[in-house]
């Protein structure tokens, strides 16, 4: 399980590093549509009739996020200003949670609906699993307690893939079909977003990764 564990991490660095690869490259090339990413998140937006959604400008890089609870579209500043084929997959991306929220997308609302729990067990679970492993040999119910909060974190990775797949589909079929990106610049879109959906990939096997180590632990106590 060590090596399970440090393989998924030097495969998690690998990916990092090739996503921001990826991006300073797709950054360096402009679209025919010559569009910022602001601009591409309002006509998409626009396009599938949502109004009540502010497009805002955040500090730092890949930063972008969709925030479902003030409805805002989080673009970090290069994104928010660029004219780039990176600008316009991340901008169309984030406007698929948009998206998303606004035609009632059952996985969005489902991971929505775990962010409260999630954001208590956050504040305890590494304390409980830290506790729970010293305390192996006197009693296993303190990893069993931080085993069934870690496997909240851990399902909530699960039901994210879904989320970013959907949201980067509806993302390049509307660039495709509103002519944002030309077939030529298809590929571009295609790949940037396909990267960018890998992080959650990883982050999601190594959670499972994780969340099994610590079962392995639990078992060979309990056996004692």
């Amino acid at each position: 399980m060590y090596i399970i564990l440090i393989a998924l991490m030097l495969v998690s660095f690998a990916i990092q590093w090739r996503l921001k690869s990826k991006f300073k490259e797709y950054s360096q090339v402009g679209l025919k549509a010559n569009l910022t990413g602001a601009q591409i998140a309002e006509l998409m937006l626009a396009d599938h009739g949502i109004t009540d959604v502010r497009i805002i400008s955040t500090e730092g890089r890949l930063t972008d996020h969709y925030n479902p609870s003030d409805r805002t579209v989080n673009l970090s500043e290069g994104v928010y200003a660029e004219r780039s084929a990176a600008a316009a997959a991340i901008a169309a991306h984030e406007c698929g949670h948009a998206v998303q929220h606004a035609t009632a997308y059952s996985m969005l609302q489902f991971r929505s609906a775990m962010v409260p729990a999630l954001s208590a067990v956050s504040k305890y679970m590494p304390w409980i699993l830290l506790a729970g492993v010293f305390m192996i040999n006197r009693s296993v119910i303190p990893l069993g307690v931080g085993i069934v909060l870690f496997s909240l974190t851990t399902i909530f990775s699960f039901v994210t893939l879904p989320v970013e797949f959907d949201a980067s589909r509806r993302a390049l079929a509307w660039m495709d079909t509103r002519g944002v990106v030309t077939p030529q610049e298809h590929g571009m879109a295609q790949s940037a977003l396909r990267w960018a959906a890998m992080t959650y990939v990883i982050a999601a096997i190594s959670s499972l990764a994780t969340l099994l180590y610590y079962v392995m632990i639990f078992m060979g106590g309990s056996r004692r």
